[in-house]
């Protein structure tokens, strides 16, 4: 199983798991799909997009479970990231963690599958 990460705002994630579907962020309805990242991306995306929050969660899916929504497109420094092109079946998720701010802003990343 390949493992990609949602980094969500909580209460966001809460109510798509009373809604029993994740429709995205504010940021993904603007660019038409869900961003993603792998392991390895984490950190950077962490730091460019998300340093002073707090309330975040790590969604952990399932790539394959996602089918051909799933695209793999260059961003950031022309890596290829995983974008959805759809809204996410949380029957794809693996696992949710809660993200811990440091007090300079930064998070805690946790040891992930890769």
């Amino acid at each position: 199983m390949r493992r990609i990460y949602k980094i969500c705002d909580a209460s966001a994630w809460r109510e798509a798991e009373r809604q029993g579907v994740y429709r995205g962020s504010a940021d993904d309805a603007r660019d038409g799909f869900i961003h993603f990242s792998t392991a390895d991306q984490l950190p950077g995306t962490l730091r460019k997009h998300y340093v002073g929050q707090t309330g975040l969660f790590l969604v952990a899916v399932d790539a394959d479970a996602l089918g051909d929504a799933l695209r793999w497109e260059p961003s950031r420094d022309d890596a290829l990231f995983p974008h959805l092109y759809g809204e996410l079946d949380l029957g794809a998720v693996t696992a949710i963690v809660e993200l811990h701010t440091r007090p300079d802003g930064s998070h805690d990343v946790p040891e992930l599958p890769r």
